[in-house]
């Protein structure tokens, strides 16, 4: 194979694995071997009021309050979430935005 090739053909596998790097996420990171509750999370969410990451062009906000809703539910902290606040820029580079909810029952 020539290099011309291979390096299309990583230049698309690369392409092709950054599209599920678009997805909406709850920002929920976790300090392991952390000893207490209030040190265990380490991102912008929290049991009671989960945060979730998006792309404002690409994520409907159905998709961002559904998984709100569903991080509440898991969390057994209510049956709902209702918005906060939204922050732009203050996630990762290919999904930017912070959508901040509370849990509510």
């Amino acid at each position: 194979m020539s290099r011309l090739k291979i390096i299309n053909l990583l230049t698309l596998a690369a392409l092709a694995s950054a599209c599920s790097q678009l997805d909406a996420f709850v920002d929920r990171r976790r300090e392991a071997g952390a000893k207490t509750p209030d040190r265990l999370y380490v991102g912008a969410s929290t049991p009671e009021a989960p945060a979730v990451c998006y792309n404002s062009l690409l994520t409907p906000y159905k998709e961002v309050k559904k998984l709100a809703d569903e991080e509440c539910v898991r969390q057994k902290t209510g049956t709902h979430a209702e918005p906060v606040r939204q922050t732009l820029f203050t996630c990762r580079l290919l999904v930017p935005n912070h959508f901040y909810f509370k849990c509510e029952k």
